[in-house]
């Protein structure tokens, strides 16, 4: 009987009744726990996006002068690194910064071991003598980005944003102890500093000049290591000077001689530590919606917001959630009363909620196919297909977390669409085993090998032109195609394991579970099914020769008028054609740009205007106000540099979302409607104003990006403003 067998039917044969069969079905089933319990879960998937900020200063040179002594040099050596996509550059007074974008995928580490290398085995490109100092290089990548935003606020009139970071400082060093967190810091508030207010007339008195006390200060924070002593045979290390530590050093350093007698810097100037002087305002303040998370009635308090990241490869979820206990713990001893801490970020827990939602929607298609199966074939039919598909399920889910895929909304995609497809090569197998009892004669183990033989050669043939149709996606370059390549891998493994359950467990099932059931002998045409005859009675019109003529006509013309109406609907805008749909988030922000050499004060007052239309959006549950600086990153700022922004004229609004379920309208559709009600405050102070939302898939920089190159500074600015004039006029 074997020699009749191909290839499918042969292995059906050995498996159908072996002992090895349900033992690696358990196998499958337990690494698909063990998958589950340790994938990392994520918002994001894990993918290489390596990029890296060159600052070289260049003291007391104009922008012309860093652009041609450190811009244009720099970037030829930095665009001859291997693996290098973009280099942008931008000079300003004093200091050049190049970005360095890494092609998507190119591993991290070895990436900046060629940065280095680059940039330190070239420094013959900068010019002796003219005051070029070495370069700081700051990599970024998908992990800098905080999954954790905790602002520290008060309503205490007694209390600032410089006793806030105070606050933030101590609670760093608490938070870094949790295993799994990389980088934790703290945005806004004022540093502790020590002033120094000279008295002109108390300078003169003693005979001194503001040169002298430069230089006493200059030489007097100063240790070095004077050598050693000798001492009975006992060396003893020598430190000369000691390193300034507070305001009574500083108070007390001596700065010259009077009289004979020494003058304290105390002498000549009041000398007190507090507060810096003022560069960056940040504030928080409830929404309409606020009492939806427990905030009660909060407008403009004062506020810093820490910020946490992860390591790469932990699980966001579980690192969130120890954050956020920690944070709990922490009342009434590090931070004091008076100081509310609010979660304003946790992409930890959107993480696991979006993971959960994913699972049970995977769950409910697992059983709608079992209820299928079970209504077209029958209830043991439909045990064998439904084992054929957990156990399919867990096997790709352990393939996927050995691939190194990570929990996420996009691998978990990948498996609710590949379901429909992984389940068809049991059914196939199931549907035609029990077609073959009807009318084979012979025990269960005869029929079997045959019936899977019969639609082997198909199924395996089915199998790999899906995955032929699907696999060239993972190949797909720029962000998206490592993004979404979870959805082909993932697919494309769960086919080539569910092929192998329907060769090997289906027909061991089958011979457990069908071996005793009620076998009704005769011909196939006695035994046809309701919904064969549903079949039968639906499509015969469409088969036959000269009578199927007009019906196949009818059939083609339809469908061609169906292709047609679909074309004129995407030609007439009334569908948009997009990459992504959008997503609902729970989160915004509104970017603001105001003129060079606005002073922060003027631009916090601009924000607190905008801010002003942001609490009248019914949905908004908190906001968070940044004034010279940025607000924390997140995947969409990590690749737009948001992190670079800083200064007097520029400002960040991050918005908070009640949760969707407690809401009508979309994110979107809130972002849009804000984004017209803040035009108005944008003109009037001549501000730019950008409401960004998180996007559904990977990032760009912008969606429309115009590069304009000319012979020299002047032609460039007018084609830019030509350009910015008719970007401003375009529809849409």
């Amino acid at each position: 009987m074997s020699a009749e067998l191909g290839f499918s039917g042969s292995v059906a044969r050995r498996f159908q009744d072996n002992a090895l069969t349900p033992l690696l079905a358990l196998t499958a089933l337990l690494m698909g726990l063990f998958a589950v319990a340790v994938t990392p879960r994520e918002e994001e998937p894990q993918i290489d996006v390596t990029l890296a900020n060159v600052f070289v200063p260049f003291p007391g040179a104009t922008t012309i002068e860093v652009e041609n002594l450190v811009a244009i040099p720099m970037e030829q050596v930095l665009a001859e690194i291997d693996g290098v996509k973009h280099v942008y550059s931008v000079s300003r007074p004093g200091m050049g910064v190049l970005t360095v974008q890494f092609k998507v995928g190119e591993p991290r580490t070895e990436a900046l071991v060629r940065l280095y290398n680059a940039i330190y085995s070239n420094q013959d490109w900068q010019p002796q003598g003219v005051g070029i100092l070495p370069p700081l290089v700051k990599p970024k990548g998908i992990d800098d980005v905080p999954i954790v935003t905790a602002t520290l606020w008060t309503d205490d009139a007694d209390r600032g944003t410089y006793d806030l970071l105070s606050v933030a400082h101590a609670l760093e060093a608490e938070i870094k102890r949790i295993a799994g967190t990389r980088d934790v810091y703290t945005i806004g508030g004022a540093e502790n500093i020590v002033h120094v207010e000279l008295d002109p007339q108390r300078v003169a008195g003693f005979g001194m000049t503001v040169e002298d006390l430069r230089y006493a200060l200059s030489t007097s924070n100063v240790v070095s290591q004077a050598g050693t002593l000798l001492s009975n045979n006992v060396e003893i290390p020598v430190q000369a000077g000691t390193f300034l530590s507070n305001e009574e050093d500083v108070a007390g350093l001596v700065v010259g001689l009077f009289e004979g007698r020494p003058v304290y810097l105390a002498d000549v100037a009041e000398v007190y530590a507090g507060a810096d002087a003022p560069e960056q305002y940040t504030w928080f303040a409830s929404g309409p919606s606020g009492h939806e998370t427990g905030l009660d009635d909060v407008s403009h308090a004062p506020a810093v917001t820490m910020a946490i990241a992860k390591k790469p490869g932990t699980n966001a979820t579980r690192i969130a959630n120890a954050v956020s206990d920690r944070f709990a713990q922490l009342k009434e001893t590090v931070i004091p009363e008076g100081v509310n801490v609010t979660i304003t970020r946790n992409y930890g827990q959107t993480a696991n909620d979006k993971a959960t939602k994913l699972i049970q929607k995977l769950v409910f298609a697992t059983i709608s196919v079992i209820l299928l199966a079970w209504y077209a074939l029958g209830w043991r039919e439909a045990i064998i297909v439904g084992t054929a598909v957990i156990i399919t399920l867990a096997a790709t889910l352990f393939a996927s977390w050995a691939w190194g895929f990570t929990i996420n909304r996009v691998s978990l995609f990948a498996l609710i669409f590949a379901i429909g497809i992984l389940v068809d090569d049991a059914i196939v197998v199931v549907e035609n085993i029990h077609r073959h009892r009807s009318f084979r004669p012979g025990t269960i183990g005869e029929v079997i090998p045959h019936a899977v033989d019969e639609v082997g050669g198909p199924t395996i043939l089915a199998t790999f032109t899906v995955i032929a149709a699907l696999l060239p996606m993972a190949f797909v370059t720029g962000l998206m195609g490592p993004y979404m390549s979870p959805i082909p891998i993932n697919a494309s493994t769960g086919m080539l394991i569910s092929l192998a359950i329907a060769l090997v467990l289906t027909p061991w099932l089958s011979h457990r579970l069908l071996a005793k059931a009620p076998v009704h002998h005769g011909s196939e045409e006695q035994h046809q099914s309701a919904l064969h005859r549903l079949f039968e009675r639906v499509m015969r019109p469409f088969l036959g020769g000269d009578s199927g003529k007009r019906a196949r006509t009818w059939l083609y013309g339809g469908l061609s008028a169906v292709i047609v109406l679909a074309l004129i609907l995407v030609m007439a805008q009334l569908v948009v054609l997009k990459m992504l749909p959008f997503d609902n988030k729970s989160e915004f922000q509104v970017i603001v740009d105001m003129p060079e050499g606005t002073a922060v004060e003027e631009t916090a007052r601009v924000l607190d205007e905008l801010a002003e239309v942001i609490e009248t959006i019914p949905e908004v549950t908190d906001y968070q106000v940044y004034a010279g600086t940025a607000a924390p990153i997140n995947f969409n700022g990590l690749v737009r540099q948001y992190y670079l922004r800083s200064g007097g004229n520029v400002g960040d609004i991050q918005v908070n979302l009640v949760d969707k379920h407690a809401r009508d309208r979309s994110s979107h559709e809130i972002a849009r409607d804000v984004r017209e009600q803040l035009a108005p405050a944008a003109l009037r102070n001549n501000a730019s104003v950008k409401v960004v939302e998180v996007p559904p898939g990977p990032p760009v920089i912008s969606p429309i990006v115009a590069e304009i190159y000319g012979p020299d500074e002047q032609t460039r600015r007018a084609v830019a403003e030509k350009m910015t004039t008719a970007f401003e006029q375009a529809s849409g």
